[in-house]
């Protein structure tokens, strides 16, 4: 799992930009956006970090990568520590 802060991303239609972004460069992503905070949750199925970020750059925004924490499938925020 690969996830971004993508601080300018900052409405529906980003979120529709980026997601296509990330499919024309790995089609079987599984991609989740969590607008509030600006985080984009990636599960690659052939594309790496790099090629993501590239194709989000590519997309007109500037994605950072996150080391720790990720998107529980509702979308919420969670840390990997003890109270994640």
């Amino acid at each position: 799992m690969i996830t971004f802060e993508v601080k300018d991303m900052t409405c529906g239609h980003c979120v529709s930009t980026i997601v296509q972004a990330v499919r024309a460069v790995d089609r079987g992503a599984d991609v989740r956006i969590e607008l509030q905070s600006h985080q984009v949750q990636i599960d690659p199925t052939e594309a790496d970090t790099d090629e993501l970020r590239d194709a989000i750059q590519e997309a007109g925004y500037t994605p950072v990568v996150v080391t720790t924490g990720s998107l529980k499938p509702d979308g919420v925020m969670r840390s990997d520590g003890c109270c994640g």
